[in-house]
């Protein structure tokens, strides 16, 4: 394997009736974690080293992907395998075609190695592939060792405590009334015991992924209203050719600096209105209205942890309603060919995430989420809505427009 950044993208052909799969990596030595922090999935989407990074689903042609960014050069040395793992959701792998992975060079895009995992017929979770050390230098070993018992199954033959569903108590059985114990003379009292250091948590594997037919979920339901909740656009940056060089007359790989705002519409109980966005640096705050704070500008996507907003939600009851969508500052005139994924994680309760859909129009703006409270429950709808602004019209007043947000704009700049 080379030294650089890898992609690895485990794909598959989607179509009806075909469950979801995600992409997941354990980083081992002498075959198990050292922590739950080893392993980096869909819930943690990125190992404490930086070394491996989960970037999310993406789906174009048919055909679904979801990416690992893992740079060798960037694993710590007492590491000496990094899995690569995929999982079933809604079904087992015998329902999903054309299942494999392929590991690119991350700047070029170019395939080192790939690997087509045949003949799956009632696994629900596969090691597909590892990279492992061998005399100083990493290596790419194809495996397909099939788990019927899913992710969990997966992590915790690897050394990953799963946190498991919280069941019922029985009830207790009735008792019957027992007249009261002789007055005797109390024990002496027992040293204190000292306070156990306290345990991680463990890991939870459960999620939300939003479909177009399943688009909306419950907060309140899935226990996710207070805390801090983050919302993440991630998205993978590609180059283009464009241009002739004028000296050697062949095309030139030009880098197009593509450049996305995450953005919020916001509408408080008291009546006010406003805008998160880094154009005219309105990041807003986080524990004062709007509590509702943009963290940056990232104009990569790829490089670090795409755009995040992250929204105070023990102030729930100050939110009527908040619209998270992106524009196109520069880079593109449009988000045909952009594959991106959003994340919405709250501190409690499951994340919630979705893809975008291919956009078939010339959009620079796109409504990505609507989160509506209805006095009694906070609802996250996928909006996906790619919208067409008109001659002179920004992207910000066209999904006001949309949505009926009816606030007056200016313009601004970086």
């Amino acid at each position: 394997m080379p030294t650089t950044a890898l992609r690895v993208e485990l794909g598959w052909r989607s179509g009806p009736g075909v469950p979801d799969a995600d992409a997941s990596a354990l980083l081992l030595v002498g075959g198990k974690v050292r922590s739950d922090g080893d392993f980096v999935f869909y819930n943690q989407s990125e190992h404490s080293s930086g070394a491996v990074r989960h970037e999310g689903k993406r789906e174009a042609g048919g055909r679904v992907t979801d990416s690992l960014l893992v740079d060798l050069a960037r694993v710590e040395p007492a590491i000496e395998t990094v899995i690569l793992a995929a999982s079933a959701d809604g079904g087992a792998f015998g329902q999903v075609p054309d299942l494999g992975i392929e590991v690119k060079d991350a700047a070029q895009g170019t395939v080192v190695a790939r690997f087509d995992s045949m003949g799956a017929t009632v696994e629900t979770a596969f090691v597909l592939g590892e990279f492992y050390r061998r005399q100083g230098a990493w290596k790419f070993r194809a495996v397909g060792q099939g788990y019927s018992s899913g992710l969990e199954g997966l992590a915790t033959d690897y050394g990953i405590t799963v946190d498991e569903p919280q069941k019922a108590a029985p009830a207790p059985a009735p008792m019957a009334p027992q007249a009261p114990p002789p007055m005797t003379t109390p024990p002496p009292a027992m040293p204190p015991v000292p306070p156990s250091a306290p345990q991680a948590a463990p890991v939870s594997l459960s999620k939300v992924t939003l479909t177009k037919a399943a688009p909306s979920v419950s907060l309140t339901e899935q226990g996710g209203t207070s805390g801090a909740m983050r919302v993440n656009l991630n998205w993978q940056v590609r180059k283009q050719f464009s241009g002739w060089a004028s000296k050697l007359g062949r095309p030139v790989a030009m880098h197009n600096d593509l450049d996305l705002d995450l953005c919020a519409l916001y509408e408080l109980t008291d009546g006010s209105k406003g805008v998160i966005q880094s154009l005219g640096n309105a990041y807003g705050a986080l524990h004062q209205p709007p509590y509702i704070h943009l963290d940056g500008d990232d104009r990569t996507g790829a490089v670090s942890s795409g755009e995040n907003l992250t929204i105070n939600l023990d102030q729930q009851r100050a939110f009527r309603r908040i619209l998270v969508f992106v524009t196109i500052y520069q880079g593109a005139r449009s988000f045909a060919d952009l594959h991106a994924t959003v994340t919405l994680t709250p501190q409690h309760g499951a994340p919630v995430d979705f893809s975008l859909d291919e956009c078939t129009v010339p959009s620079t703006v796109c409504a990505l989420a609507l989160i509506t409270n209805t006095g009694s429950d906070l609802i996250v709808q996928r909006e996906a809505r790619y919208l067409v602004p008109e001659r002179g019209v920004s992207p910000q007043r066209t999904v006001d427009y949309a949505y009926g947000w009816g606030m007056n704009w200016t313009p601004g700049r970086k």
